[in-house]
């Protein structure tokens, strides 16, 4: 267990905690760790080698075998990377060429000879019938022997890793950084949290849990060691019922809820009750989830408990045995009349519900006194809102200027991504503009003032993360509408995929597109070589893990838009299998390699989502010849089967120009709010620190930071988000 413990530190925040044995002479055994790290693109900061130097050698080489095994997954080296074409980028052939020559070997073989003729004589032919088609034609280990070793690169992806405290304390320390999240987590970050609160819940608390998610998964915790739970609403108990049943806390997925313990079930009613008979209003709350209240009922037998009468009245409401007007339809009531100020005046009672309804309330005012009043509301009840709330308002009106002619894409929690032509009338720009300086002055004055900023250039153009939903489990993945650099000559990506129990077939695609979005080429398994670009060949199946990949020149490259793709041709889902992930590399021109390199590696994200179609991210050829890439971590929903680049074409293209031309909040918005007189704004140079305390900003954490400095790179870079 303490294994795993220390995996989920490392992974979480790029620190080794504080590494124990018996002291000696590690100094040998340290640096033959760094220097198999180094293949991986990590390395040990110079404190951390220091640590290690002091420790028995056999103390050494115990945590190198660990550390070595978490990080080569965090980048995906754990699985084999095979290729279809043994010597891939080289001698890939034409894809009309290959299929030809699958099935003149077939002719050739007596077991398939007869069933190809049948196919040719009917003018049809099925590829997974070809005996060579869809399968390694090789080992692992012959694919290595064909491919040249990789020659060093500056340019090749480093990733330090530093000297953490005790286990315990970094623990407790990351336990509290994803309880008190000012933004909801993501699936990955959620499952940790609740490893952490197993351990943790009876310990040292944030001072707050905004998050309803983070708090279920914590009330689960408290409630198996006996721990007061952690309830304000109803909504609050539903989640943890799901938590309790192992189902959906963010209630968007149906939870079937086990049998229950009594002690669980009167825990449960307490609750209700409590909740319930401290403020009878929160019974309009079951409204929105009457279906999993009714069926929570049916679990929890509220009858034989009459000690706790409110508790009763939640499921009452639930069957519609007893009315609970709720507030949403005496705001829906008003809305339809037309009655702006009446609504306003009703929804300041309700900050947040009042901030998602600003768009449609200055629409829908007869004239500019109730648009005043919409606005002088908003300014209002500004205090009271969430930061993330108030962010994700501001970026909704900055995108809506008159002239603004993008679709508008929609994502829900589980990465789903679908887009609509945007009909709205225009928000008054005067209006707009008035809401949005109120919005930024908001964020201003809850923001610390950071003394010395020291800023990553690199970090400047990273979307703000309102939600961990918008960002992938992974290594080196920014949040959706993220803006990075691609610095190098070869683009290459990667999927890998295992199968649980089914035949699974992803093909790994990747849509080239003009400046207009239409399109212009693609790579896939119908279209194994283009301008610029080879495809590595198609594998049909994974019972032992498989991969497929795509190599692009960007040099040699025509097009405006790159748009790699994961379809699901055949099999389990991306929540099915055992394990998939996408990422990409980057490398120099003549640096060569094997298909993988771990430490040409620049990013590697979980595919996780709901959908047969995955778009991780999009590349970008910009004015001045460079390449960008803007992060989508969006799936669409794709067919049931055989999803294909060249049947899905129009929707990519189509959503991949709305995240494109949307405007995200980037962590500059945040720094031009925080730098004023009493802030002295530094860009780091990538080598030197300074010697006194500073606010580091950065996509890493560099070495030599004065140990009083306040940190935040990816790992914690929802800390940004004032509360």
């Amino acid at each position: 267990m303490a294994r795993s413990l220390e995996s989920l530190v490392i992974r979480h925040t790029h620190r080794l905690p504080s590494p124990q044995g018996s002291a000696g002479e590690g100094a040998t055994a340290a640096r033959q760790f760094d220097a198999a790290l180094a293949s991986v693109g990590f390395k040990l900061s110079a404190e951390l080698l220091e640590r290690l130097s002091g420790l028995s050698a056999s103390a050494v080489v115990h945590i190198a075998q660990r550390t070595l095994r978490t990080v080569s997954e965090m980048v995906g080296d754990h699985a084999r990377h095979n290729t279809y074409f043994i010597d891939f980028p080289a001698n890939v052939p034409g894809t009309e060429e290959f299929w030809t020559r699958c099935v003149a070997m077939a002719l050739g073989d007596d077991k398939s000879r007869e069933n190809v003729l049948t196919q040719l004589a009917h003018r049809e032919l099925d590829l997974l019938s070809l005996p060579t088609y869809g399968r390694y034609q090789h080992t692992y280990e012959e694919m290595l022997a064909v491919q040249d070793e990789l020659i060093a690169s500056a340019g090749d992806r480093v990733t330090v890793l530093h000297l953490g405290r005790d286990l315990d304390d970094e623990l407790t320390d990351l336990y509290l950084a994803l309880a008190g999240s000012t933004t909801p987590l993501g699936e990955e970050r959620l499952r940790d949290l609740r490893t952490l609160a197993e351990r943790c819940a009876l310990g040292p608390q944030p001072e707050s849990i905004p998050v309803r998610e983070n708090r279920a998964v914590i009330n689960e915790a408290r409630l198996a060691v006996g721990g007061d739970l952690l309830l304000d609403t109803v909504v609050d108990v539903l989640r943890l019922a799901c938590a309790l049943s192992g189902g959906d806390v963010t209630l968007q997925e149906p939870t079937r809820f086990r049998a229950l313990s009594r002690p669980v079930r009167r825990a449960l009613l307490a609750g209700l009750d409590a909740v319930v008979a401290a403020n009878p209003a929160k019974l309009a709350d079951v409204h929105a989830h009457r279906e999993p209240f009714k069926r929570l009922g049916e679990r929890l037998h509220p009858h034989e408990y009459p000690r706790w009468p409110h508790a009763a009245d939640v499921f009452a409401v639930a069957r519609g045995e007893k009315e609970a007007r709720s507030f949403d339809s005496r705001v829906e009531k008003l809305l339809d009349e037309f009655d702006v100020l009446g609504a306003v005046h009703l929804l300041k009672s309700a900050p947040g519900k009042l901030y998602r309804a600003l768009d449609l309330l200055l629409r829908i005012a007869a004239d500019q006194d109730e648009r005043d009043a919409v606005v002088a509301a908003a300014v209002g009840v500004a205090p009271e809102v969430a930061g993330r709330v108030v962010l994700s308002v501001r970026e909704h009106f900055q995108n809506r200027e008159p002239e603004a002619d993008a679709p508008r894409v929609f994502v829900n929690r589980r990465g789903r991504g679908w887009v609509t032509p945007d009909n709205r009338p225009p928000v008054p720009s005067a209006d707009r503009d008035r809401l949005i300086a109120a919005l930024d002055a908001e964020i201003r004055r809850r923001l610390p003032t950071p003394g010395r900023l020291l800023l990553d250039p690199d970090v400047l153009d990273v979307a703000l993360p309102l939600s961990g939903k918008a960002t992938a489990a992974g290594l080196g993945v920014l949040p959706r509408g993220s803006v990075s650099a691609v610095d190098g000559e070869q683009l290459r990506f990667f999927v890998y995929w295992k199968e649980t129990e089914n035949r699974t077939d992803y093909d790994l695609s990747a849509l080239l597109l003009h400046t207009d979005y239409s399109t212009d080429a693609w790579l896939s398994y119908t279209a194994l070589r283009t301008v610029g670009g080879e495809h590595s060949g198609d594998v049909v199946a994974a019972p032992d893990g498989a991969s497929e990949f795509i190599n692009l020149s960007l040099d040699r490259v025509r097009s405006t838009f790159i748009v790699p793709q994961v379809n699901i041709f055949a099999g389990e889902n991306f929540e099915e299998v055992e394990e998939s992930f996408f990422g990409f590399m980057l490398r120099d021109g003549e640096q060569k390699g094997r298909p993988f390199e771990p430490r040409t590696v620049r990013m590697k994200s979980e595919l996780r989502g709901v959908g047969r179609v995955a778009l991780p991210l999009v590349f970008r050829r910009e004015d001045d010849g460079r390449w960008r890439a803007k992060w989508l971590h969006l799936y669409l929903k794709g067919i049931s089967s055989a999803n294909r680049v060249e049947e899905n074409q129009v929707s990519v293209s189509t959503v991949v120009r709305a995240v494109v031309e949307r405007r995200y909040l980037t962590v500059w918005y945040l720094v031009d709010l925080m730098s004023d007189a009493t802030t002295t704004v530094d860009l780091w140079d990538g080598e030197s620190v300074p010697d006194e305390p500073v606010t580091y900003i950065g996509l890493e954490r560099p070495e030599g930071l004065h140990p009083d400095s306040r940190v935040i790179t990816l790992e914690n870079l929802r800390d940004l988000i004032p509360g």
